[in-house]
């Protein structure tokens, strides 16, 4: 039999997939993953003429923005493989957001061009994007620790409808031979 298929007669149940901490998670870090996406948006677009190596450091940062949009999606499918990788790119934006910021600030002296947005608006955003990173980072673990790739094998229709045995308990394998 293959992996992800129940036997005749039988559903596949992802118990932890129902619980509400579950969905509570997995909805923070989808939405944490679109607010790092729009603050990275936000600083590369409004300062992409003075990014330091051109437009390569900004395509980078949009290659960053694109597999943060990936991962969000794959998180809304309950894709648990995705929080790792969050785990690693949260951590590696947050230091980062850490290192970049106070040279944002640094930009009020004469001689250095102005970007598209004010410098300290654009240094404010990127210091937002450092404690958007530590949520995002703790959300992805909690998320990790709820299970989510947990499958249970269970009669047809003994879920939630009435129809179903009683005396089955909920995750068993009531009936099976």
């Amino acid at each position: 039999m293959a992996i992800g298929e129940a036997r005749p007669g039988y559903e596949l149940w992802r118990p932890n997939r129902e619980k509400t901490e579950s969905l509570t998670t997995r909805f923070l870090a989808v939405v944490l993953l679109v607010a790092s996406v729009v603050l990275m948006l936000i600083v590369t677009l409004g300062g992409w003429d003075v990014l330091v190596g051109g437009s390569t450091y900004g395509i980078i940062s949009l290659i960053f923005v694109a597999v943060y949009i990936l991962l969000a999606v794959m998180i809304w499918r309950w894709s648990r493989g995705a929080l790792s990788l969050t785990l690693a790119l949260s951590v590696l934006l947050a230091i980062f957001c850490a290192v970049g910021a106070p040279s944002w600030f640094a930009r009020d002296k004469a001689g250095f061009t102005e970007a598209s947005l004010p410098s300290d608006l654009i240094g404010l955003l990127v210091v937002l994007l450092i404690p958007v990173q530590i949520a995002l980072l703790i959300v992805a673990a909690i998320a990790f620790r709820q299970e989510w790739h947990v499958e249970e094998e269970r009669p047809i229709g003994s879920g939630d409808s009435a129809g179903g045995d009683p005396q089955a308990e909920t995750g068993s394998l009531a009936g099976a031979s």
